[in-house]
Formats: structure tokens, C-alpha cells, sequence
């Protein structure tokens, strides 16, 4: 069998790069430059090298203890991602957030087969506000805001290895119009989502996340419809 060649080293270093700010958008903690290096399968002076390389462009930081989160310099890079959906959507977000006091967000469907928050909004007054930041990513069979994005899916579309008992409950959210998820992505965590199909954009969803649901699912669910609907006329679709 014939051998392939290497990938040429600046593909698999940029490859790398932006795998540790994945590492780090789905972390819920800074992490230390071992537990990056085990994460990426590669020597500590590796992972070391990409760091001082992205901190020279502020994608990422280290705090006083030397563990990495992310840097200011991707909220720049964030705001020009999907623009006109973001500066549609935020406001819309804003308004649910404060009317329900929960944490309200926006995902869309990577191609990679998960969903990402790209725009987030929290209340400004509640007990407890459940930080959700832009860049957090899971599998789309998790999670309301995933869940959600594939009842706005044809069957056809949805991933291969879905189960028997996940596709029976997709079918019975889709048949009530939402989705929603219990200690699916982060523990403690629920979740109510609708789906959201805008043209041009990739398959989307607006979910709010609390650890205790005030109301029902139902009304929370007709709330989140509205605002998809609102979000769409900003859009112009």
C-alpha cells in the first residue's frame, strides 16, 4: 500500500491552533499548558509555541496562576461572524432575557455536525445569571439549542448514528414545536429551544438556559417562538 505523505507542517500547525481555541471555548475553567498538550496529543514545547503565537494576537490569555482562557482579541473576530444575523438577533435576545430572567442565545449548526452559541444575552436583574458565552460548542444530539436545530431539519438531514430512542423523541418535540434538555451539556442546567431558518444562514436555534425553569416549557417555548419570528423580520427574511 502506497504511503501518504505528511500534511505539510504549516497546515498541521494552523490545524492545531485553532483545535486549542476550540479546547479552550469549550472549557468551563482556564487550563494549564499540560492539560492543553494532552488535550492536542503533543509535547508541552508544542503547545507552548502555538500559545505565545496566539497571545501575540490577544486570541488568547493567562491568568496569574499561567492557566490559558481566551483573549479579548477573538470578540473581534467574533463580532464580523454572521454580522447582519448577530445585530438582528441581539436585540431579540436582550428583550427575552429580560422578560424571563434566564440566559438567552442564538446557536447555529457547524458542519462539523455541532451546534456553537454565536451570540448570547443575560438578564439584568435575577438571582442567578448561568453564563453561556459565544464559542461554546457540543454535539447537535445534545442540548435543547441543538436538539432544536435538527427539528428544523428534514429527517433525511439528520446525523446517521442517531438513535432509535432520540429520533422518537425528536419526533414528539417536533410534533409540540420546541425542544428541551435536562443535565445533557452542563449539569444542573435546563433548557427550552425553538428552531430557527433563515436564508443564507446555516440551521439555527434560540434556546433559553436556567437551572430551574420558572413556568412551563409550553409558554417559554411560545415566547421563544416570537422571538424567532421577530429575529427573522430583522433579518428580512
Amino acid at each position: 500500500m502506497e504511503k501518504q505523505a505528511a500534511p505539510p507542517a504549516g497546515s498541521q500547525t494552523l490545524s492545531r491552533g485553532i483545535r486549542l481555541l476550540e479546547i479552550l471555548a469549550g472549557a468551563e475553567r482556564n487550563l494549564s499548558i499540560a492539560e492543553l498538550a494532552a488535550a492536542l496529543d503533543v509535547h508541552r514545547s508544542v503547545a507552548y509555541r502555538l500559545l505565545r503565537t496566539l497571545e501575540e494576537h490577544n486570541l488568547v490569555t493567562r491568568d496569574g496562576a499561567g492557566h490559558v482562557g481566551l483573549g479579548a482579541g477573538l470578540a473581534a473576530l467574533n463580532s464580523g461572524v454572521a454580522r447582519n444575523l448577530q445585530q438582528a438577533a441581539l436585540p431579540v435576545l436582550n428583550e427575552i432575557a429580560n422578560e424571563l430572567g434566564m440566559t438567552c442565545l442564538l446557536a447555529v449548526m457547524l458542519d462539523s455536525g455541532e451546534a456553537v452559541t454565536l451570540v448570547s444575552a443575560a438578564p439584568r436583574q435575577t438571582v442567578a445569571v448561568v453564563a453561556y458565552r459565544p464559542g461554546y460548542r457540543h454535539p447537535i444530539s445534545r442540548g435543547g439549542p441543538g436538539k432544536a436545530i435538527l427539528l428544523g431539519l428534514p429527517e433525511s438531514a439528520w446525523p446517521a448514528e442517531l438513535g432509535p430512542e432520540l429520533r422518537a423523541e425528536l419526533a414528539e418535540s417536533r410534533s409540540r414545536g420546541y425542544a428541551s434538555s435536562h443535565d445533557e451539556v452542563v449539569p444542573s442546567l435546563k433548557s427550552v429551544a425553538v428552531p430557527l431558518m433563515l436564508p443564507g444562514q446555516p440551521p439555527a436555534s434560540i434556546a433559553v438556559i436556567h437551572v430551574v425553569i420558572p413556568g412551563t416549557e409550553g409558554e417559554i417555548a411560545e415566547r421563544l417562538k416570537l422571538g424567532a419570528q421577530s429575529v427573522a423580520r430583522a433579518y428580512g427574511a
